[in-house]
């Protein structure tokens, strides 16, 4: 155990000073989130119900519908550091005044749907800059490397939140709230010591303003639906995030309050589910990949995933609900991790950010309906039929990844041969600066 820490500590200082700050920054945002997650669903569950936790999922998801693509353009025109910082204070800002709410008692839906609107912004100038930063802080070669560490900080702060929000919640919900805006007010602080160059030119320098971001947005989701794989993965995963959201999110604590348990028993769950993802992506995405191939991989991953929610909605014992969880987060380390690694070495580095927007608009769609879908079906079914049928239904999604055209050609490139695969597959989606772009690469590997 003591190598093992060793070796990752090596492989975390040969990045450099400012990726260990990006590391640590996420493992105290996923604290922060992760608190939240077990504090937020609870009281509004305890307060409101099962009806105001399916609002509350769906306008999360409808906010971020229409912010993610909007202040995307951001993370391909501005320093990423700045959208980072600035994305973490607003989610501390949204943090605090959930935290005024339960420490007063004032519990008010519609107050609570107002941090709703600040935490979507947050995550419009956050999200697309911390998934596609490491593409400017390590070389292409150094890539799946730092993209493996960076899950791996984020599992880690999965991990601990869920404790931590529990433990916290047994005292109160309030204290919960106050450490949560903690954490996210260090995770800023650390932020500040990241790069802070501006991204790569997308190749219309010459625009500024409105009518850049405007050309950027319809860039981003013209490739998003004109490419076939990646409308095709878009669609299956939108599919699987149907069912999968609420089975990770609203159905949690209703199953927990269903059996009767605890908030220390929502932690517990929180913490298994963590723990999976930690460990697949501390090696147990790699070894699986090494052993299947990652199209094998992403595929039986999903189905897995799937499999595991249905578990935990058709046990009736607490210890086997963690430890379904724990295997769902396993399974869906392995298939996330495979997937964007090819796919960020795939797209052009000054698309990254509008292409992982318009992806995660269509996803937020999703993950809308899927808690209003899971509304419905819990006023004529109970919690754990609805956590079983949705299972099931995330594992079956998992067959359209047979039907993505290019997807099985995609993941099982190597490396080196994924680098800018989008652009030589479709030039004239991306640009003369991605041409530009593939060419340099394709001399390196040549030199």
């Amino acid at each position: 155990m003591q190598q093992s820490l060793g070796n990752w500590r090596q492989r975390v200082d040969s990045l450099g000073l400012p990726f260990r700050a990006l590391l640590i920054s996420e493992v105290l945002n996923l604290l922060a989130l992760m608190v939240g997650a077990v504090a937020v669903p609870w009281w509004i569950a305890g307060q409101g119900g099962a009806h105001d936790l399916a609002a509350y999922g769906f306008t999360v998801s409808a906010l971020l519908f229409f912010v993610m693509p909007a202040l995307a353009p951001l993370g391909d025109r501005r320093p990423k550091r700045g959208l980072i910082v600035a994305g973490l204070l607003l989610y501390a800002l949204a943090a605090a005044l959930l935290a005024s709410l339960a420490s007063l008692g004032h519990y008010h839906l519609g107050w609570v749907l107002a941090t709703a609107l600040v935490s979507a912004l947050a995550a419009g100038l956050v999200a697309p800059a911390i998934l596609n930063i490491a593409g400017e802080m390590v070389s292409a070669e150094r890539l799946p490397e730092a993209l493996s560490l960076q899950r791996s900080a984020q599992s880690l702060g999965r991990v601990l939140g869920p404790a931590l929000g529990g433990l916290a919640l047994s005292a109160s919900t309030g204290l919960a709230l106050w450490l949560q805006c903690g954490l996210l007010l260090s995770a800023a602080l650390l932020a500040r010591r990241l790069p802070g160059g501006m991204p790569p030119r997308t190749g219309h320098g010459e625009e500024r303003g409105l009518k850049a971001w405007r050309h950027d947005l319809q860039a981003g989701l013209r490739v998003c639906w004109t490419m076939p794989l990646e409308r095709g993965w878009t669609l299956v995963n939108f599919v699987s995030v149907l069912f999968m959201v609420p089975a990770f999110t609203m159905l949690v604590p209703l199953k927990v309050q269903s059996l009767g348990l605890s908030g220390a028993w929502l932690g517990a769950a929180e913490t298994g589910l963590s723990l999976g993802m930690l460990l697949g992506a501390l090696g147990g995405s790699a070894w699986v990949a090494a052993r299947i191939g990652r199209y094998a991989t992403r595929i039986s991953a999903t189905a897995a995933q799937g499999l595991g929610l249905a578990l935990a909605g058709a046990t009736e014992q607490g210890p086997l609900l963690v430890a379904a969880l724990f295997f769902v987060g396993l399974a869906n380390s392995c298939g996330v991790l495979v997937g964007q690694t090819q796919r960020m070495l795939a797209i052009p580095a000054h698309f990254r950010a509008r292409l992982s927007a318009a992806g995660m608009m269509t996803l937020n769609i999703a993950a809308a309906a899927g808690p209003a879908l899971a509304g419905l079906a819990l006023l004529h079914l109970p919690v754990s039929q609805v956590y079983l049928l949705f299972g099931l239904m995330a594992a079956i999604s998992a067959l359209g990844f047979v039907l993505v055209p290019d997807f099985r050609t995609l993941m099982s490139l190597d490396h080196e041969a994924a680098k800018g695969w989008y652009a030589r597959r479709h030039p004239e989606l991306f640009g003369a600066a991605a041409g530009a772009e593939v060419a340099s690469n394709l001399s390196k590997s040549s030199a």
